[in-house]
Formats: C-alpha cells, sequence, structure tokens
C-alpha cells in the first residue's frame, strides 16, 4: 500500500459516502450490525469507522446501557460521520490509529471493523491491539474484499483506466482495497496475534445502480483512485469517470445495471 492510499481529504468524504456507501457498502454494514448484536455487547469499540455507514446501523440495534466508541485515523472522515449520525449519548467519537489504541486493556466486549483492515500498514499489530482492547470471551469482527475480479465494478473501472493510461494504470482499487483477500493469511496473521477461534465467511452480495455513470462516479471520484487519476493528467478526471462509465454500459447495459460483490467476513476470538 502506498502512503497515498491513506489520505481521505477534501471531496473524497461526502463522494464517498454519497456514491459508495449506498453502491457496495450498506448490505454489509447492515449483515455487520446484526453479527454484532447477536452476542448483546455492552462496550463497542469501531475501528477504522469511514463514514460511518456502520455506525448509523449497528447503534440503533445497542442496548440502551450500551457505550459505542467510534474511531477512525482519518479526522475529515470521522467528522463527516458525526455529522450524519443523529444526538446519541451512547456513541463518542474518537480520532485513533487502529495500531495504537488509546483505550485499557480488556475495555471491550466487541471491536468492529468494516472494510478497514486492507488500510492498515502493520495489521498484525492492528490485531494484538484488537485483542488487547478486548474482555475475555470478546469478539473481534472484521471484514474485507474478495479478489478484485469478484468484485465486478472495480475490475470494470480498473480495466477501463487501464485503456486510458496504458503506461501507467492506476491500480489502487486492486492494490489496496481488495488486496488482502488470502483468507489463510488472514487466518495466520490472526493467530500470529493471538487469536485461537477464527471463522471466515465469504458472502456475496449485488451492486446496484441506477445508471452505468453512478459506479463510475463511485469508484473515480469517491475512492483514493481519484487521487491516482489526477497524478497522471490533473484535467482527465471526468474524461476518465465516463470512458469508466461506457465501459460499465458496454457490458451491463446503459439503464439499471447490477453486478456481484464479495467479501469475506471474519469472526476471531480467544
Amino acid at each position: 500500500m502506498l502512503e497515498t492510499d491513506k489520505v481521505f481529504a477534501g471531496s473524497v468524504p461526502e463522494n464517498y459516502d454519497r456514491h459508495m456507501v449506498p453502491l457496495i457498502f450498506e448490505p454489509y454494514a447492515a449483515d455487520l450490525a446484526q453479527r454484532a448484536v447477536s452476542s448483546s455487547p455492552i462496550t463497542v469499540l469501531e475501528t477504522a469507522a469511514g463514514t460511518g455507514v456502520v455506525t448509523r446501523a449497528l447503534a440503533p440495534k445497542l442496548s440502551a446501557g450500551a457505550s459505542y466508541v467510534v474511531t477512525d485515523l482519518n479526522l475529515p472522515m470521522l467528522d463527516y460521520a458525526a455529522s450524519r449520525q443523529g444526538p446519541d449519548s451512547r456513541i463518542t467519537w474518537r480520532q485513533a490509529d487502529a495500531l495504537a489504541l488509546p483505550f485499557e486493556d480488556a475495555a471491550f466486549d466487541l471491536v468492529c471493523c468494516q472494510f478497514g483492515a486492507m488500510f492498515f500498514p502493520d495489521r498484525s499489530t492492528a490485531y494484538r491491539e484488537a485483542k488487547r482492547v478486548l474482555k475475555p470471551g470478546g469478539r473481534f469482527l472484521f471484514s474485507v474484499w474478495d479478489r478484485i475480479e469478484e468484485n465486478i465494478f472495480a475490475d470494470d473501472v480498473t480495466n477501463a483506466l487501464a485503456r486510458i493510461f496504458p503506461n501507467d494504470p492506476p491500480r489502487f482499487l486492486a492494490r489496496t482495497p481488495h488486496g488482502y483477500h488470502d483468507t489463510a493469511l488472514i487466518r495466520s496473521e490472526l493467530e500470529g496475534a493471538g487469536f485461537s477461534r477464527v471463522a471466515i465467511e465469504t458472502r456475496a452480495e449485488q451492486s446496484r445502480a441506477s445508471s452505468p455513470r453512478l459506479p463510475a462516479v463511485a469508484y473515480c471520484q469517491g475512492t483514493l483512485l481519484r487521487n491516482e487519476i489526477e497524478a497522471r493528467d490533473s484535467g482527465k478526471l471526468e474524461a476518465a469517470t465516463d470512458f469508466a462509465a461506457s465501459a460499465i454500459a458496454d457490458r451491463h447495459g446503459s439503464g439499471e445495471v447490477a453486478a456481484k460483490i464479495q467479501a469475506h467476513i471474519v469472526v476471531a476470538e480467544f
């Protein structure tokens, strides 16, 4: 992962929440929230919360006496998440690094993280930190994307951009969001961090949009792929988005479009 793969700033948080969240994140957030409350946690920590899609799904399901600490390393993303959430005295918003959590040992019943582990520069350290702050019997629940070939719109956009920039194709989507899909590696890193029970479920969903342009805008302008496009040609963002939209239309049609997305859901205990 490159340093630029972590810079969610400017208009990216708003575009990410407006376009990416309904396109690919909402169905997994609903699933993660349901799994999270199955053990009736009272103290909950969310890491790498992004723009708060899991927070919005999970908070209403927690008990009235629960406490919910929502964190992200990236302050613009966290501020945007807080702005989307209604007043809730159970929720504490805190900027925090998942690799160095500012919490006491054995403080939480549940640590959850949706599609954040791929961005951790040292996952083993992050996993040890999750274990450290969990109470005995607690759970670490998180999700990561499967390989890009199982996530069709992301693959379509990546392949389209490779045709625009053949000498230096933007590979952010394949490199980072879809770069941590080896379940044997995930299991090994969790076990190395001290988790003795690891369950991994691969779950497919459908990504749906009212037009081919929506997923093109979502990926090209609502993710850090935007930075890669503009680094290659600062004036080519709209043209690249249009080309990606045409590629999606050629494959999926010009009206409403739908395609497979797939992720791994991980539950780790010790």
